[in-house]
């Protein structure tokens, strides 16, 4: 068999290229520290790492929505706490001005401090987050949810929903509460309130209402007291669209000398005294009906009102300790609400926690993963670099001694 020149040059030449690639190839390898530089290296662990890599990235993508959510949520719970301290000193001054020893000169001093109460709830309710959006507007926040309209009323502006993130691929989490859930409602638990109907012209007051029976068949429906004389009134009811007497033309013996009357209906009583005006209306409603909607800033209104107000007749008096009553009952109903929306907030505060520990715990599996599919082992690489460096310093030998052969040589 004839070899000629050409193909011993050849042949060492692709066998010194051979070398030197699979020794480039080890160094890059070393290098970047990844065994699977190119996916031609590994199709397969290449192609199982890119699902890994776009998993780990949804993963960072959510941890960064967590840190949004909790500084949302650490914010309402911190304005959510102000408003608990400012129910508690409204409460508190309506108590002091509930004595019978504060002249009108002195009520109004508390009008005005309780105006100042009022008036930071009213900016607590229109707090933004870093961004610039109103945190207890819903959806709708891009404007102010809370404002006074031309008769000086507080109107909410915003949506009822809770505006939500997205914190893990199971679980969209409500980061901001609106200011209806806060602002305008009350716990599920709360009761009865009593309320004097605005134009009452006589002055009748009242005490409690006093649940009695919760398993009376009328017990849940709303109920007023209707003068019809100054000795007589009906219990009423609300059919959706008018009031009717459900029992009428009952004695009334409240207006005599220091007498009180008790009127029950429904597993609910109430107490009455007083000499009241044909037409006098009090209601005893479920807090946070349709006949006593709840809003924390009407109570505020009503009591400064109220206050402001000199109590010079027994009609303005009893509007006095009557409004009183109403406000105290609602501000706990209230606190009571503030505080159960607190403690929601704290809840998903600590859901935040769990969830950031799976988190953790998940990104931790995947890079373990992909370590194992692309990382490069480094004893098995060095000693690979080792062995094609021999096998390149051979070939690079084996081709200068054959480039020196000659038959010449031996003639």
């Amino acid at each position: 068999m004839r070899i000629s020149t050409l193909t011993m040059f050849g042949q060492s030449v692709a066998s010194m290229n051979r070398q030197q690639s699979d020794f480039l190839k080890v160094s890059e390898q070393i290098a970047s520290g990844r065994r699977v530089v190119n996916p031609s290296d590994d199709p397969q662990a290449a192609s199982r790492a890119v699902g890994v890599d776009q998993a780990k990235a949804a993963t960072e993508q959510y941890a960064d929505s967590r840190v949004s959510a909790r500084n949302s949520l650490a914010q309402t719970e911190s304005i959510l706490n102000s408003i608990s301290d400012a129910n508690i000193s409204a409460k508190t001054l309506l108590v002091q001005a509930s004595s019978d020893t504060l002249s009108d000169v002195d009520r109004q001093s508390v009008a005005s401090e309780l105006k100042g109460i009022y008036e930071t709830m009213l900016g607590q309710a229109n707090a933004t987050d870093g961004n610039g959006r109103y945190l207890f507007g819903g959806y709708k926040d891009n404007a102010p949810p809370f404002v006074k309209d031309a008769d000086g009323n507080v109107q909410y502006n915003g949506d009822s929903n809770a505006r939500e993130q997205r914190i893990d691929a199971s679980r969209l989490m409500p980061v901001a509460d609106n200011g209806e859930t806060i602002f305008k409602s009350v716990p599920s638990g709360a009761g009865y309130v009593a309320e004097a109907q605005s134009g009452n012209q006589g002055n009748v007051t009242f005490g409690g209402p006093q649940i009695r029976d919760v398993n009376d068949t009328d017990y849940g429906k709303d109920f007023q007291i209707n003068f019809t004389s100054d000795s007589e009134f009906n219990i009423e009811t609300f059919d959706g669209t008018n009031w009717n007497a459900v029992e009428s033309n009952i004695a009334y013996t409240g207006n005599q000398d220091d007498s009180v009357q008790q009127v029950s209906f429904g597993g609910v009583s109430i107490t009455l005294q007083g000499t009241p005006e044909t037409g006098d209306k009090i209601l005893a409603a479920q807090a946070g009906s349709e006949q006593r909607e709840p809003n924390l800033f009407r109570t505020m209104e009503e009591a400064i009102r109220v206050l402001e107000t000199p109590a010079d007749d027994p009609a303005k008096k009893a509007d006095l300790r009557n409004t009183l009553n109403t406000a105290m009952r609602d501000l706990d109903n209230s606190l009571d609400n503030v505080l159960t929306v607190r403690a929601s907030a704290g809840a998903r505060l600590n859901e935040l926690d769990v969830v950031d520990a799976v988190g953790s715990n998940r990104m931790l599996n995947y890079e373990q993963t992909l370590s194992d599919l692309v990382d490069l082992d480094y004893n098995e690489a060095i000693s690979e670099y080792s062995l094609r460096q021999v096998g390149m310093q051979a070939a690079q030998k084996a081709f200068v001694d054959v480039k020196g052969m000659s038959l010449f040589n031996y003639m």
